[in-house]
């Protein structure tokens, strides 16, 4: 089917090389079950090496098959660990490239030679990956910097992929009953928005002055200045720092800091930035840390940034604290909030919920512990989580493992019991907002304005009914006394607001 795909002319030959390296690595049973391809998929279980061949394609592929793996790899409500783990090693490592190919880049949005809009420059690159290379610089007023520089024609090939992505999804989802659970059209708009804002270098600028205004009453969270006069969508210009990454604690001890120090403010800072601020840092691994003297943190690489809606966090902390609580009833009915798209049977789900309080509700709660059961469960009753939450797991599962390598036997989650307190204050102070309280006053003042009428209503058609040969129905009589008591409570309500 691959080879029947209608297809823009420019993108053909993407697609023949597409083919031809997932045939190298030997697909065609996993392109058959996708329904993309002719061949057997009737096989009941997967080859041991699957995994790794796919994910080696990806590899091959190039950044937009990377970034979808490593958006899969947040998905353990549908692979299996196997997979997880696999995709887990997607890097995005590339050959380096003579800074005379990127030079003209830069220069277009410097206005004038590198020589003269830097003090220094360093033409050997810091890093290199496959939608950039960065390089060391020193500023004219001294500040030492790195210039994100992004590659050329990486942009029109990251398009040329997206768009047969996206024309792939549609087939799968049609053909493939196996494939349609991953729902594999919201998956490819999650990359749509993934890959998109990644190519804009000004959107990670953006990113790291939101999250400094989030974090600013922290002074020990250190987000990388960014120098806007230098930026543009393919050059992205921040300050240096210099660091150690939170790899391993003797090497942590070894530069004056203290792991232990590390891990409650890697813990704190998660938490404040998933369940207060509603804004966070995607993939939080060693390579995007930095720990710093005087037991500080700072956060690089902010490209990925998970948003989380006020209703979501309310969600999460419900669920955290009815699974802590040993509440099986309220921890099913958040999962099958979460879950409604998959239309799981609510039985099956309060049995998984009660599994989980079993084995995780009373004792330390160890977070990868808990996941570990919480994932295999949901594939086992075919629920699916919203992309959102499965990137907010799979960032506080990557701090707990950063934290837990630093500092042996640390939990994640006994930080989070700490703060729940100051969690659900401010849930409470969020709902009572000012604008908020204006409008729910506004709300109710119009509902007491037609209490009244309502209630004389709610009268003759209370006589009406006494006397007639029918009796009213249930269904209408309840949607009464539901007014009724509405319009009882609305002006009981605003009595007390504004008297």
């Amino acid at each position: 089917m691959l080879k029947t795909i209608m297809v823009a002319t420019w993108d053909r030959a993407r697609l023949a090389e597409i083919t031809s390296v997932a045939t190298r690595f030997g697909l065609d049973m996993l392109l058959a079950r996708l329904g993309l391809a002719k061949g057997d998929d009737s096989a009941t279980a997967d080859p041991p090496d699957l995994p790794r061949r796919t994910r080696q394609a990806m590899e091959a592929l190039g950044p937009t098959y990377v970034k979808l793996g490593q958006i899969l790899a947040t998905r353990q409500d549908l692979l299996p660990e196997a997979w997880i783990a696999e995709f887990g090693k997607l890097h995005s490592d590339a050959p380096t490239l003579p800074f005379e190919q990127l030079r003209p880049r830069l220069e277009a949005v410097l206005g004038e030679p590198v020589e003269t809009a830097f003090a220094r420059f360093d033409m050997a690159p810091l890093a290199a990956a496959s939608m950039a290379q960065v390089h060391r610089a020193t500023l004219t007023d001294g500040q030492e910097v790195v210039v994100k520089i992004r590659r050329p024609g990486i942009r029109k090939a990251m398009e040329a992929d997206l768009r047969l992505i996206t024309h792939l999804a549609g087939i799968v989802e049609a053909s493939s009953r196996e494939a349609r659970r991953f729902q594999p059209q919201a998956l490819v708009q999650q990359l749509l928005d993934t890959v998109l804002e990644e190519l804009d270098f000004t959107q990670e600028g953006r990113n790291a002055d939101r999250l400094r205004d989030d974090l600013a009453d922290n002074p020990d969270v250190l987000i990388p200045a960014i120098h806007w006069t230098y930026c543009a969508e393919t050059v992205l210009v921040m300050d240096y720092i210099d660091g150690v990454p939170p790899r391993d604690g003797d090497a942590l001890r070894a530069a004056g800091i203290d792991p232990a120090a590390i891990a409650d403010l890697g813990a704190a800072l998660v938490l404040d930035m998933v369940l207060v601020h509603g804004r966070f840092h995607g993939d939080p691994h060693p390579g995007n840390l930095l720990c710093l003297p005087g037991d500080r943190l700072a956060l690089l690489d902010l490209g990925l940034i998970g948003h989380v809606s006020a209703r979501r966090r309310q969600e999460f902390l419900s669920f955290i604290l009815s699974l802590r609580s040993g509440d099986a009833r309220t921890l099913a009915d958040t999962l099958l909030l979460w879950s409604k798209a998959s239309a799981p049977d609510p039985g099956r789900v309060l049995d998984a919920a009660e599994q989980l309080v079993a084995r995780h509700g009373s004792g330390p709660l160890v977070l990868t512990r808990m996941v570990a059961d919480f994932f295999p469960l949901l594939r086992k009753e075919g629920l699916v989580l919203p992309p959102d939450l499965a990137l907010i797991f799979k960032a506080l599962i990557t701090m707990d493992g950063v934290l837990g390598a630093i500092q042996p036997g640390f939990d994640l989650s006994q930080a989070l019991q700490k703060a729940r307190g100051r969690l659900v204050m401010n849930q409470v102070a969020a709902a009572h907002a000012p604008e908020k309280t204006v409008a729910l006053l506004l709300e109710l003042s119009r509902i007491a304005d037609d209490a009244p009428r309502l209630l004389r209503a709610l009268t003759r058609r209370l006589e009406a009914d006494a006397t007639a040969a029918t009796p009213p129905s249930p269904d209408n009589g309840t949607k009464w006394i539901a007014a009724a008591i509405l319009a009882a409570g609305a002006l009981i309500a605003a009595a007390y607001i504004w008297g």
